[in-house]
């Protein structure tokens, strides 16, 4: 069997040449990993009352990120949508989760939801104790309130 690194330089120097230039976009990027124990996250007001929220990865404002959310026993998040593409993991606790056209469902540790931009939802913390959940964003943070079923939202951020 070949060894990888030969076979790669095997492939000839047009290929050789692409792999290298990948790999120097990828070092030329500087973007650090990042490791961060639960007890480190910075906690903060977010949009609604009950919740605390922290970024984890990427910048809300202007792309793709990650949040760790928080929210109290009975933390109830109104019916709203995002022009992106929602995903969520339930860490802690249970997590009521609702999406336009599909029936509520109890989520727990481990419990995965996918809400497509701009479909209304809504989540409110069920436990005795604080949920905690990440939610990634596939493109800048947006949050529209939902008052009414048949209205429109409201822009937030």
């Amino acid at each position: 069997m070949t060894h990888p690194r030969l076979w790669i330089v095997n492939l000839g120097t047009v290929n050789l040449a692409i792999l290298l230039l990948a790999v120097s976009v990828v070092a030329q990027s500087g973007k650090p990993g990042a490791v961060r124990p639960l007890s480190a996250v910075k906690f903060e007001a977010d949009d609604s009352k009950c919740l605390r929220s922290a970024t984890e990865n990427g910048d809300p404002d202007t792309g793709p990120s990650t949040l760790i959310l928080k929210a109290a026993p009975t933390c109830d998040v109104p019916w709203h949508y995002h022009t992106a593409e929602e995903q969520l993991i339930v860490t802690q606790g249970s997590v009521r989760t609702e999406m336009e056209g599909m029936p509520a469902t109890m989520l727990e540790s481990g419990g995965f939801a996918m809400m497509p931009g701009k479909v209304k939802h809504r989540f409110s913390c069920q436990s005795k104790t604080e949920c905690i959940m990440f939610v990634t964003f596939d493109r800048k943070y947006d949050i529209f309130w939902v008052n009414d079923k048949s209205q429109p939202g409201t822009p937030v951020k």
